[in-house]
């Protein structure tokens, strides 16, 4: 994606990109994990805003490992208890925590470019108990085709593309049923291409006034932190943001394994 290099603290390394498929895939809980984190630094169980989970998906997307997070978390939450803004009041937003994080993400690889290299790994047993991955699937599928169902009559063109990656996800589960262990990793290529189908769809289907409304929400979330944010940086929240809005205004699932929990 353009503009991803300017935010990760550096291309991953081989260490931390090609993993063997299981210790990969320990990251299915990251939103989860950032999102409990977070509730618990702020003393409060709120539910996170759309410009909260934009933000997490930045960061996954950049390759910031969860460990970087969890510790940008916590230095943004001491500074910001230290400020005159934090007095007594508890941290609403992620927003805070961006440059904290990315700072704890360039002092890990920086600390893993100084260690030795593993010179084996363990063959991992599969992250996901594959009943519950079908049945995520299964509902994934379900949701789309209800959701080509409802826009049948007043967004036909939307409503064939649906159905059609409707088909193509509802095929992906063959995947489950191969011999050994499931190759994970391809599932999630195949399960993100039509995430990237699914917003093309509804993006090129999306009338201009709703555009214009989730365009001006975010506008307001994001006032007070775009002079502390950097441009890619800002850029990646706001499709971000855009993304998680239209899909929700159509009703609509992610199906990338990263929001299986």
């Amino acid at each position: 994606m353009p503009g991803e290099d300017d935010i990760s603290p550096s291309q991953p390394s081989s260490e931390s990109a090609g993993e063997s498929a299981g210790s990969a895939w320990n990251y299915f809980n990251y939103f989860t994990e950032i999102e409990e984190y977070f509730w618990r630094k702020r003393g409060a169980h709120l539910l996170v805003s759309p410009l909260d989970w934009a933000i997490m998906e930045t960061w996954q997307k950049a390759g910031v490992p969860l460990e970087a997070v969890l510790r940008g978390i916590d230095r943004a939450t001491e500074s910001y208890q230290r400020s005159r803004r934090g007095a007594g009041k508890a941290m609403k937003t992620l927003a805070y925590c961006t440059d904290a994080v990315l700072e704890s993400a360039e002092e890990m690889n920086e600390a893993a470019a100084g260690a030795p290299a593993k010179t084996a790994r363990k063959a991992a047993a599969p992250t996901f108990p594959i009943d519950e991955l079908r049945a995520y699937l299964q509902r994934n599928v379900a949701r789309t085709r209800a959701a080509a169902e409802k826009h049948s009559q007043t967004h036909a063109a939307l409503a064939s593309r649906l159905a059609d990656i409707a088909a193509s996800a509802e095929s992906a589960e063959a995947l489950l049923d191969m011999p050994g262990i499931p190759d994970l990793e391809d599932l999630e290529r195949r399960l993100s291409v039509l995430d990237d189908k699914v917003y093309a769809a509804v993006t090129g289907d999306a009338s201009e006034d709703l555009l214009l409304k989730v365009r001006r929400e975010m506008d307001r979330q994001l006032a007070l932190y775009r002079r502390t944010m950097k441009a890619a940086q800002l850029a990646l929240v706001e499709k971000q943001y855009q993304q998680k809005r239209l899909l929700e205004e159509f009703a609509l699932p992610r199906f990338s394994l990263y929001y299986f929990s």
